[in-house]
């Protein structure tokens, strides 16, 4: 588990492969077979699994992207391993506005209860795997790190069965980032003609979802999934509600983790919290000041910004960029 929610924000660490305190495994795994559907889950606040809320909130829009790694034994494996990635919900051109007003993979999880759904690809040899999921947030990518893109990622565990086929390619971490990577030192409040994630592209067998999902669908699966490798074809997933069998929480600041099972097929859900860590610049705040507050760790600032400035009790206002101010702990 993640020592705590703040986001990893130098690609170049070894924090990028599992977050802080990846390294050490725990004695579960989870077993699945190839095909079978995973469900990532993200919310932005601890514990809070509502489909009422928005998933991941705060304008934190970027790519939404998953791993695998192929290890001897995922319950001591570190995340050093190559990496090769099987799913991307990344970015869509909207037809007006600027970059933030883009279709984002973390757009798609604020309409869909935090929840994104892809198969394992049955084309990878059966073992042990780490999964690793990650959100990668924009809002203020057009500032050199330390206080630029935010990474929020998690490992896990898996024992995958019936596949066939040899290994693809694979990158390391670090290695498959740089801090100069377009897709990561990007101004996402420009207007964009197109973005690339960073990282490798998705494997043949893999999934790419161009994000579409314009209104509130509760929990939903992705929609338009294209498979990945040269001929591509169209598909759609169903996600269903699946009783859960086994849950395990940590305290505030950390993720948990589910896992479900329905009818015939093995799901994983993981549940990342998402907060953010700023550093203060100058700049005007617009928005409303009515007496509604803005939460810990919630926009209460910004060019174009409408809402609530004032921040609760315990916080304060701090700006990132122009564009973007933050509750942050005062």
């Amino acid at each position: 588990m993640p020592a705590g929610n703040s986001p990893v924000v130098d690609p170049t660490s070894n924090n990028i492969r599992c977050n802080v305190g990846g390294a050490t495994g725990i004695a579960n795994k989870c077993g699945l077979k190839a095909g079978d559907q995973v469900t990532i889950e993200m919310h932005q606040q601890i514990g809070d699994r509502s489909c009422t809320n928005e998933g991941i909130g705060g304008a934190h829009w970027g790519p939404v992207m998953v791993y695998l790694s192929k290890v001897d034994d995922a319950s001591t494996a570190d995340g050093s391993a190559g990496w090769f990635k099987i799913y991307e919900d990344s970015w869509a051109k909207a037809p007006s506005g600027d970059g933030s007003s883009d279709w984002w993979g973390t757009k798609d999880l604020n309409f869909c209860c935090g929840k994104l759904s892809f198969d394992i690809p049955t084309g990878i040899p059966s073992g042990d795997y780490l999964l690793r999921a990650e959100a990668l947030a924009l809002h203020a990518a057009g500032a050199p790190p330390p206080n630029g893109a935010q990474f929020y990622m998690s490992c896990y565990q898996l024992t995958i069965t019936g596949g066939s086929g040899s290994l693809p390619p694979t990158v390391n971490f670090p290695g498959a980032y740089g801090n100069s990577d377009p897709g990561i030192f990007i101004n996402i409040y420009q207007s964009l003609s197109t973005y690339i994630a960073p990282g490798p592209t998705v494997i043949p067998g893999g999934a790419t979802k161009s994000p579409n999902v314009l209104t509130w669908s509760g929990n939903c699966a992705a929609t338009s999934t294209v498979l990945g490798g040269s001929n591509p074809t169209s598909a759609t997933r169903t996600t269903t509600a699946a009783s859960t069998t086994r849950t395990t929480t940590t305290a505030a600041g950390s993720t948990t983790r589910t896992t479900t099972t329905a009818a015939a097929t093995t799901r994983t859900t993981t549940t990342l919290s998402t907060t953010t860590r700023t550093t203060t610049t100058t700049t005007t705040t617009t928005g409303t000041s009515n007496g509604c507050t803005s939460s810990v760790y919630g926009q209460c600032g910004g060019i174009g910004y409408t809402g609530c400035t004032n921040c609760a009790s315990g916080s304060k206002c701090s700006v990132l960029n122009p564009y973007y101010s933050q509750c942050v702990p005062s």
